[in-house]
């Protein structure tokens, strides 16, 4: 007699925990619906994400040095000009920079150089180069656009996977909230005794079940748009939700429109990774040209405009006259000096100013160089040969990519028909599921049921659900990603 008792206390035991469950879920789902005011649409999501991401902004760096490559070799056919000066302290034997005679008085020098040199003639070298500076800029340019374009079709997948984790939420939600509607039925039934306990308890164990699965795909939402947050390097603590588009109203075009030999040809027009090869071919192309032209001989002009400053530089004030002793007699044993009848002139000298030298100093020239590589260890030569293979290897490398690019879009095309298939497939299996389940509700209504024919019958059901909205979701993704390939990017609105 007791026994009937403690099925009663665990029922209402049971009961209800799993109301409080259920209720502590709501309150989070409420909760976490209400935790961002401003929700993010995928426009916003992938031009946030291109503006913020890591190898994005790399490969912008790397593009602004390649232009300023570019630039510096354009630069490089304007006549270099270039201004040297010096300033020097001698002692000993050295020679004077002024008059480059040898003294022996220390002294403090200066001097100045300008000097400027341009190529006549380099045998196409500078102008090929400067060829394959401007595609290699322009390569790294259209790199910038690859690395955008995969970073924005993360994003969808991203953002695709949060809507996909949502929509199991809410047929979860769903399921809990058909199990409890069926639970007080038959604990109304059960109190009347109309069915058994068992029924009761059955449900009981179905509606654990529910309630479990209910809170593992909200924590697979959650886990999702964290995963979405990440990827657009969000702070993990920063408010943030997303738009919910009812996936019915996702704008796809036209299969017909999205045939794999269509998208292929305009995929190797508009691809950015296609761009980058064809440019970087280009680029290797006028590098080995450029390389052949550094094996002839260099035609260059040169000029040089300089002068010096001496501190011991003198300069002539003025003269004097003076008739010195050219000899001695001695007469009654006293010397006597002995003049000449022609007096000496003797120049009067005094510091020579700094820029009064520098005047004075000032020298040009001008000149013509010739250089021919006869032998350099096979460095020109080495280098040319270098340069053909990287253009081949280029090739080569575009021409992979190219049959790569090809392999994805047929495969993405038939995985849209399977996914097409298998979505209709699905949709046929919810109509006929829903029909079962509610045949199944009037029987069991009527008593003509179990419980657990009732709970296969309603798994049916969500099981159908979800991989309708499974497949759904990869039908839609696969028709974006064509869509992608065709260049028209990834719109959800």
């Amino acid at each position: 007699m007791a026994r009937p008792v403690i099925n009663k206390i665990t029922f209402v035991f049971i009961h209800i925990k799993m109301r409080k469950i259920l209720l502590c879920f709501v309150s989070t789902a409420v909760a976490f619906s209400g935790f961002s005011q401003e929700k993010w649409d995928l426009k916003r999501a992938v031009e946030y994400a291109v503006a913020n991401n890591v190898s994005v902004k790399q490969a912008d760096v790397q593009a602004r040095i390649a232009a300023v490559q570019y630039k510096q070799t354009r630069l490089a056919m304007i006549p270099s000009l270039n201004l040297n000066s010096n300033v020097s302290y001698g002692s000993g034997l050295n020679q004077d920079p002024v008059t480059f005679q040898l003294i022996t008085q220390g002294f403090v020098s200066n001097g100045y150089n300008l000097q400027t040199q341009v190529d006549l003639f380099n045998f196409f070298n500078r102008r090929n180069t400067i060829e394959a500076n401007k595609f290699e800029n322009q390569a790294a340019n259209a790199n910038v656009d690859r690395v955008r374009n995969d970073v924005s079709l993360n994003v969808a997948n991203a953002y695709l996977n949060v809507l996909l984790a949502r929509e199991q939420v809410n047929i979860s939600r769903i399921q809990v909230e058909q199990t409890i509607a069926q639970l007080n039925n038959t604990r109304k039934l059960v109190n009347a005794g109309s069915l058994p306990e068992l029924e009761a308890a059955n449900l009981e164990a179905q509606l654990a079940r529910d309630s479990a699965t209910l809170v593992q795909t909200d924590v697979n939402a959650t886990t999702n748009l964290l995963g979405l947050k990440a990827l657009l390097n969000i702070d993990m603590a920063a408010d943030f939700d997303v738009t919910t588009p009812p996936i019915d109203q996702i704008p796809m075009e036209s299969l017909a429109e999205l045939q794999p030999d269509l998208v292929y040809r305009v995929a190797l027009a508009k691809q950015p990774l296609q761009q980058v090869n064809a440019l970087r071919v280009k680029s290797y192309e006028h590098y080995v040209k450029a390389q052949r032209g550094a094996m002839f001989p260099r035609v260059s002009l040169f000029g040089n405009l300089g002068s010096n400053f001496n501190n011991q530089g003198q300069r002539i004030i003025g003269s004097s006259t003076i008739n010195p002793p050219i000899g001695k007699v001695s007469i009654s044993g006293v010397d006597y000096n002995v003049f000449g009848n022609q007096p000496i002139t003797v120049p009067i000298g005094a510091k020579n100013p700094y820029f009064n030298q520098l005047n004075q100093n000032f020298s040009q020239s001008v000149g013509i160089n010739l250089s021919i590589p006869i032998f350099n260890a096979w460095q020109a030569r080495g280098g040319y040969e270098r340069t053909k293979l990287n253009l081949e290897t280029f090739k080569l490398q575009s021409e992979q990519d190219n049959i790569t690019l090809k392999q994805n879009i047929y495969q993405s095309y038939a995985g849209v028909i399977a996914a097409l298939q298998k979505f209709n497939a699905n949709r046929s299996t919810v109509i006929n599921a829903e029909r079962a389940y509610d045949f199944a509700q009037k029987r069991y209504a009527q008593g003509l049921l179990n419980t657990f024919d009732l709970i296969t019958s309603q798994n049916n059901l969500t099981r159908a659900k979800l991989d309708e909205v499974l497949t759904h979701y990869d039908y839609v993704f696969r028709m974006k990603v064509l869509e992608f390939y065709k260049g028209e990017g990834i719109k959800l609105q």
